[in-house]
């Protein structure tokens, strides 16, 4: 029998002298189940540093990135599997919660790397070192953390390994019961969880973990673990813990950097007065950033000066904050940054985006959140190297949609043309993927730039409206047809330079003074006609798209300008003038959709049929 610290006692278990590879990766496996059926609950008791309701998720997200690992053929030698689970970690690590797990593991990984067989006293090393490591990648260590519960459960495996136990499954359920311990008295050492009510959501997935692990052990470490299975829906009406603060920053920003050697000190003391919650996580050739700022764009510079930088992301906290804290939680709507949609209507409507990745050569940007419209424009007229764009990364859809469906029974999530971008695709995928993903229904816009913003407007007033997310499918199914996209090149260099258009095509253009109209047509932009002369363009164009309305209809109306907004204003009022009946009229900057093959001076507008929706 062990005691704990409170002097209460533990059942003898079937003797664990040692653990391997397969025993390791089959308790990690059973650990990780349970955390992931938890995630929900962890998201809605997310309030420190920030009630962002998103711990669950990133946890979650970071565990995920170990599954394969620890799955089908594992190596025998334990080290060398702990190494794996480790590097695993450090690529899939989300969140302030998920780097300092991250960092633990790494800490146990540098500790039993060269041993095939891990035995009580290795553990109680690992344990001890995986707390350490996870302390110093803080910047500034809070008790009442993920942090305390971890050096509590080391203390207490190494307590009970100093007893003279050899029995891995016995001293595990004590250390087991202190970490519940620690993890209760979290409220009484940080005030936010005190005034909440609640316990530390970080420290609760970890000892999730521990609690997956301790009941396979109870079991006996042979025979098999139950599948990977992540939360359902019962945690979806549960009310989230915490009152939303003011954020002094905005942004959750992480990005890992690899080099033959990083400098942890230099690279902490580069980016420490960005912002707060900075932990770095990892080892000598491949670190992790975590911080909450402000300027995401400057972290990412600055970590560049120390190696190659990949896995940038940048989520917005005030709007999970938002989200966490919202009251109508039915129906929530999400699109890529391919959609021109103003920022006011995504605040009045709760849109969701996830950034489109815009290329510059070597340098990347994260649409719309490391990259501004108008830096995009400045950058185009200097730059000698062609902007490109790309499909948000798989694991940015996943963090999308399991943060969205942890809050809302059904996720819409509506996306650039399928025939002219993988987006769609991806997307689609991740959502197969998911347990509860039947919730998550991803829609092909056929269409870009405003076009897709209007598809996304309507469905985000559905929403509002209280129609259900297969309602709303139906519903942009429906509005797709009555959606129209036009653009306006004045000059097709930008979309020779970024593929989209043929040389031939330019000279010609060229040649006879010729300014093409493309309309996104059947998911596809095609020419729609052409304007002889370049001057006039605007009037040219009001009267091109005014010829194709009704006056008896009502429309949305959107014109979208290329940082030529002087032209754009008078297209606005011309089409105005055009087109009587409006149900709405927007005016914004186009991005990147259209943004980098239309350059400077190009001009969009969309306009859709308005119909009211069927509630």
């Amino acid at each position: 029998m062990l005691g704990d610290d409170e002097g209460n006692t533990t059942i003898k278990l079937p003797a664990i002298t040692y653990l391997n590879g397969p025993r390791l990766g089959r308790i990690l496996r059973a650990g990780i189940s349970n955390v992931l059926a938890d995630q929900e609950h962890l998201n809605k008791i997310n309030v420190y540093p920030v009630p962002d309701g998103d711990t669950g998720t990133n946890l979650a997200l970071t565990l995920y990135a170990i599954v394969p690992v620890v799955s089908g053929d594992i190596p025998v030698h334990a080290g060398n599997l702990l190494i794996r689970v480790a590097d695993a970690a450090l690529d899939g690590a989300r969140g302030n919660s998920g780097t300092i797990l991250a960092q633990y593991l790494q800490g146990m990984a540098d500790q039993c790397e060269k041993l095939p067989r891990i035995c009580a006293g290795d553990l109680a090393a690992a344990s001890l070192t995986g707390a350490a490591y996870a302390r110093e990648a803080m910047s500034t260590p809070v008790e009442g953390t993920i942090l305390t519960v971890l050096d509590d459960f080391a203390g207490a495996v190494s307590k009970n390994v100093k007893l003279g136990s050899g029995d891995l499954a016995e001293i595990f359920a004590a250390a087991y019961i202190k970490a519940k311990q620690s993890l209760a008295n979290t409220p009484n050492l940080l005030d936010a969880l005190r005034k909440a009510n609640v316990v530390d959501a970080g420290a609760a997935g970890f000892v999730d973990l521990l609690d997956g692990i301790d009941q396979l052990l109870q079991e006996g470490n042979e025979g098999d673990v139950k599948a990977v299975v992540p939360g359902t829906d019962d945690y979806v009406g549960e009310m989230t813990a915490g009152n939303e603060i003011d954020l002094r920053f905005r942004y959750c920003t992480e990005c890992l950097v690899t080099a033959a050697e990083i400098n942890r000190r230099k690279l902490r003391e580069d980016v420490t007065a960005l912002g707060d919650s900075l932990v770095i996580a990892g080892s000598h050739a491949k670190m992790r950033i975590h911080i909450h700022t402000n300027d995401p764009n400057r972290v990412f510079q600055l970590a560049a000066k120390h190696g190659v930088v990949s896995g940038e992301k940048a989520d917005d906290m005030q709007r999970q904050q938002e989200l966490s804290h919202a009251a109508d939680r039915r129906v929530v709507i999400t699109t890529d940054t391919a959609a021109d949609v103003p920022d006011d209507e995504l605040e009045r409507l709760n849109i969701y985006l996830t950034p489109v990745r815009v290329h510059f050569g070597e340098q990347s940007y994260l649409d719309k959140v490391t990259i501004t419209a108008e830096q995009l424009y400045d950058k185009l007229r200097k730059e000698t190297v062609p902007a490109t764009t790309s499909q948000p990364a798989p694991g940015d859809f996943r963090r999308q949609f399991e943060f969205l469906k942890s809050h809302y029974h059904d996720v819409v999530s509506i996306h650039v043309t399928g025939r002219a971008s993988g987006t769609f695709q991806a997307a689609q995928n991740v959502a197969a993927s998911l347990t509860g993903g039947d919730r998550v229904h991803v829609v092909d816009s056929a269409t870009a730039s405003l076009g897709q913003g209007f598809l996304v407007i309507d469905a985000a007033e559905a929403a509002l409206d209280g129609i259900s997310g297969k309602a709303i499918v139906q519903r942009v199914e429906k509005m797709k047809g009555l959606t129209q996209t036009y653009c306006v090149l004045r000059d097709l260099s930008y979309g020779v330079r970024g593929g989209r258009v043929s040389a031939r095509v330019k000279t010609l253009a060229d040649f006879f003074h010729l300014t093409p109209v493309l309309k996104i047509s059947d998911g596809l932009v095609k020419p729609a006609g052409v304007f002889f002369g370049r001057r006039n363009i605007v009037e040219k164009f009001a009267r091109y798209v005014a010829r194709r309305i009704s006056k008896e209809k009502t429309y949305r109306l959107g014109v979208g300008h290329a940082d030529c907004e002087s032209d754009g204003h008078e297209l606005l009022r011309l089409l105005e003038g055009a087109i009587p009946n409006r149900h709405q009229t927007i005016f914004t900057r186009i991005g990147t959709a259209l943004g980098v093959h239309a350059g400077p001076e190009g001009l969009v507008v969309a306009i859709q049929e308005y119909a009211a929706p069927e509630v």
